[in-house]
């Protein structure tokens, strides 16, 4: 196992190395001249220079990505062109915690219920339940997010006043009853993006088991069904779910743009639109690094997890 995890944070290490190249070669495609953007079409060629040589624009841009690489990973990441030039990993770190939390909350959710929807669904197959489960999850994930969005609004926060829930989220505090009420539009939101696949991916991985000789063997021993679907089929009908719910953890950190904008919630989907519209570069790498970095990591614990679910994985 020690070898087989190796092997992965190894990989890990060279996915960023390439994917730090390619975020730093687009970053310098983008169109108009930092300097100029910064202080204005009417500043002199010696303060645009000064600016250059200021944030090292002038330097050949392998000695650039070098120079930024290195103060990435000693925790140097640039300073924003805008905002008084403020360090950027302040910014993007502040972003990020506020992003886990809008994160956790929606996993807390939609994991728990798509898992349940998708057995009950497999074990009604065919049936009424089935269909119902189906044609509600499909219709919720084919609705754009902010349409969700929106609906919710107006539905919960301005249509049902007594519930006291606010149109627009802020950062909770340490609190379950403030996450709740600060987290749950927007979380729920992000709950029915989910909810389609995952359900129908524990559904499929379900009725696969459900067919299989251990399960007729199981309850030919008189196991109760709670006790073979809980502590056999699950264990081996989530493993696909598994990566589909690393990977959401990934989307949920920096793929928020939508929702994070609908319910002004400053995260790090918004921060990220910010950068663009103001062509802030440090930003913008710092934002896309630490974005695939947790695309990456969960992708990591997805394979681990995996792995002790499944041995065969550690063998090949």
């Amino acid at each position: 196992m020690a070898r087989f995890i190796i092997r992965r944070v190894a990989l890990l290490a060279l996915t960023m190395l390439i994917t730090s190249a390619i975020v730093f070669a687009l970053t310098q495609l983008v169109p108009g001249d930092v300097a100029r953007l910064i202080l204005g079409r009417d500043a002199s060629p010696e303060a645009l220079n000064t600016l250059r040589e200021e944030f090292g624009l002038n330097d050949p841009a392998p000695q650039q990505y070098v120079n930024w690489l290195g103060g990435f990973l000693t925790g140097d990441w640039g300073r924003s062109f805008t905002g008084a030039n403020q360090p950027v990993r302040p910014l993007v770190t502040e972003r990020l915690g506020n992003s886990m939390r809008l994160a956790l909350m929606t996993l807390l959710i939609s994991v728990p219920l798509s898992v349940f929807l998708g057995v009950i669904a497999a074990l009604y197959e065919n049936t009424w339940i089935d269909s119902i489960i189906s044609l509600f999850t499909l219709a919720v994930v084919g609705l754009p997010e902010f349409v969700t969005g929106l609906v919710l609004i107006n539905g919960l926060a301005l249509g049902v006043k007594a519930l006291g829930l606010p149109a627009t989220s802020g950062v909770p505090e340490n609190t379950i009853g403030d996450w709740i009420h600060e987290l749950i539009l927007p979380s729920l939101t992000a709950t029915f993006v989910l909810l389609g696949y995952v359900t129908r991916l524990t559904r499929a991985g379900v009725i696969d088991e459900l067919k299989k000789p251990y399960v007729r063997t199981a309850t030919l021993k008189g196991l109760p069904q709670r006790t073979v679907i809980f502590k056999h089929v699950l264990r081996n009908a989530l493993l696909p779910t598994i990566t589909v719910i690393a990977i959401s953890f990934g989307w949920l950190i920096g793929g928020l743009v939508v929702i994070e904008n609908v319910y002004n919630y400053p995260g790090l989907g918004a921060l990220l639109v910010d950068a663009v519209k103001q062509k802030n570069l440090f930003l913008l790498q710092a934002i896309v690094m630490v974005t695939i970095f947790f695309f990456a990591v969960a992708n990591l614990l997805a394979d681990i997890v995996y792995a002790l679910l499944n041995p065969r994985i550690r063998l090949e």
